[in-house]
């Protein structure tokens, strides 16, 4: 029975481990952190990420869940104008074979945690940190910083955007920093006031920013994420920030958008980071899956769904011959890579739809409210509608 060593015990790394045990390997999960534990507020999962899901026996239970979502709502934050809606219900779940939802990140990480957990064939190992890899025609063990070796005859390195298994097998250096700050809050449901309490992932557009917003947690939450373009580049995650630094940068906005804003307590704030696509995150008996692989902006709301789709393609090829391994880790990167670098490009370029100003945001508005709901379907088929999330899905 091959032995599969996975760098990361995020979302992406437990996903690995339950696919590749589905084919008859066992695997150790290195997590650097003293416990197994994700933090986080809300992710957004379109179909694709419950087929994905699905796959791994746990789409019924993240549906349960969920928040099942109506409408992605896209509205004029200046104006206060709606633009235009892409129905979630009906036509959708039918043309896409499931619903749209929101599910709180740490309830998607219990779920896949408490799968991992119940298999006696993973092993899940905390306070382990990686500092690399080592790999022979045989087999490949990852390093610790402590020194000791974790033999196996693969190695996935799930370990996020800072890889220390991508530094080693890429050396691209550190993450581009994107120029935009993100700020996150997350509110009680009550105090939001009934006539905004919207099915609804919310878009307000505003000129070098938006605001999104939507309920998580069963519709007891509703998660703040606004973002602006003001040209910081260094790196940071999760820096408190004073409430009235968050309201003067989206000043601009539309009353009830401020209305919402001013709710927002506790408020932190990132810089939005990612890098540029590769063809090539495989090495022999070592391979790079989910952010370590392919990290993207959060605007096409889908890192975790690629993450997840990485997981069962991977588990899908591989199978109990651990000869196998590098041919199939091979086709894995060549299955994967033109996907991901579409969404990756696709989410980069969104800015250009949320950020434009007075001409160009009217012309904007002019396209996105001539669109029936059809037509904006067809625009996101190819991302939402992708089962098997190979090559072919990237093309459609």
């Amino acid at each position: 029975m091959a032995r599969t060593v996975i760098v990361g015990g995020g979302i992406g790394g437990l996903a690995a481990a339950l696919a590749v045990t589905r084919r008859g390997h066992r695997a150790v999960v290195l997590e650097r952190a003293v416990t197994f534990a994700e933090i986080g507020a809300g992710i957004q999962l379109a179909p694709n990420g419950l087929h994905a899901l699905d796959r791994l026996g746990l789409g019924d239970a993240v549906r349960a869940r969920a928040v099942h979502i109506d409408e992605l709502r896209f509205m004029d934050g200046v104006s206060g104008a709606h633009v235009a809606s892409l129905p979630l219900t009906g036509v959708y779940r039918r043309r896409f074979g499931n619903p749209y939802v929101v599910v709180h990140r740490g309830e998607l990480y219990g779920l896949l945690l408490d799968a991992c957990r119940r298999s006696a064939a993973i092993e899940l190992r905390a306070g382990a940190r990686a500092t690399g890899y080592r790999q022979d025609a045989s087999g490949a063990s990852v390093l610790l910083d402590g020194g000791e070796q974790v033999a196996g005859d693969a190695v996935i390195g799930a370990d996020g955007i800072r890889s220390a298994i991508r530094r080693q097998l890429v050396g691209d250096g550190e993450p581009r920093v994107a120029g935009i700050t993100v700020f996150r809050a997350v509110i009680p449901m009550e105090r939001v006031p009934e006539e905004l309490r919207w099915n609804a992932v919310t878009w307000w557009a505003g000129p070098g920013r938006h605001f999104v917003h939507y309920a998580i947690a069963g519709g007891r939450y509703l998660n703040l994420a606004p973002s602006v373009e003001n040209g910081v580049t260094e790196s940071f995650a999760g820096v408190p920030v004073d409430r009235e630094r968050v309201r003067g940068a989206f000043a601009a906005l539309d009353t009830t958008a401020r209305r919402l804003l001013a709710l927002g307590e506790d408020w932190k704030s990132w810089s939005l980071v990612d890098r540029d696509p590769v063809d090539r995150w495989t090495d022999g008996r070592v391979t790079l899956l989910g952010d370590a692989a392919h990290p993207m902006l959060h605007y096409a709301a889908q890192g975790a769904c690629q993450a997840l789709e990485d997981a069962v393609v991977l588990g899908d090829l591989l199978d109990e011959d651990a000869d196998t391994i590098p041919d199939r880790f091979e086709k894995y990167n060549a299955e994967r890579r033109e996907r991901t670098a579409r969404i990756t490009h696709t989410a980069r370029a969104s800015t250009r739809l949320w950020h434009p100003a007075g001409a160009e945001a009217k012309a904007r508005n002019e396209m996105l409210s001539a669109l029936s709901g059809t037509a904006l379907h067809d625009q996101v088929a190819w991302l939402h509608g992708a089962r098997e999330f190979g090559t072919a899905g990237a093309r459609r």
